[in-house]
């Protein structure tokens, strides 16, 4: 978590720092994903559940059953899509000649360049459907750049190798998208699609 602000606010030299630690790959798991992964997870089911969308005169809510089963699963998925992405980064290091090629930096790569996904979630405390949008492409904006210029500097390989290692990331986030999305649809059919209150 001490690289939260530092990521946030001066991300070069805090990719410098994160370069430099010596985590394991649990390490970075338990202190960072584990804890932050809660914040947009908590934040949707209280938004969700308690607070509801406006539509008009209308407030549209997930009972306290629904919200607890999606939010669980969006939780879940949130911790396996790190990993994956995580694991990517390592897979991939090899074929880009990255000098720091361990599973444990592909973590730390995944996770920080996520942090500003996971901060963007506190918006689910009180959903506002276009707010929430504008918020959301904002941090995946953020997110992309925090990629481009996390990679030569945590993988020590010059920018433009970077910039392509980079780019072949963000093509695999939106293929996990779309895995996503499929998943979501399989989910709602075994049972797991949102129950609303009224």
């Amino acid at each position: 978590m001490n690289h939260l602000v530092g990521i946030m606010l001066s991300p070069r030299s805090t990719w410098a720092s994160i370069r430099e630690q010596d985590d394991s790959v649990i390490g970075t798991y338990f202190k960072f994903v584990i804890p932050i992964a809660l914040l947009p997870a908590f934040a949707w089911y209280f938004g969700s559940a308690e607070v509801g969308w406006q539509f008009g005169d209308r407030v549209i809510k997930l009972t306290s059953a629904s919200a607890i089963q999606i939010m669980t699963l969006f939780y879940l998925a949130m911790l396996v899509g790190t990993a994956l992405l995580g694991f990517m980064v390592h897979w991939m290091s090899e074929t880009y000649e990255a000098n720091t090629s361990t599973y444990s930096k592909g973590m730390q790569i995944a996770a920080y360049t996520l942090a500003p996904m996971f901060l963007c979630g506190l918006t689910g405390f009180y959903p506002i459907l276009w707010l929430d949008i504008i918020l959301g492409c904002a941090a995946a904006a953020y997110a992309v750049y925090l990629l481009y210029i996390g990679v030569p500097i945590v993988m020590k390989i010059p920018e433009e190798r970077g910039f392509l290692f980079a780019s072949a990331m963000v093509a695999v986030g939106l293929v996990g998208c779309a895995a996503l999305l499929g998943a979501t649809v399989i989910l709602w059919e075994m049972g797991a699609m949102p129950v609303f209150t009224d």
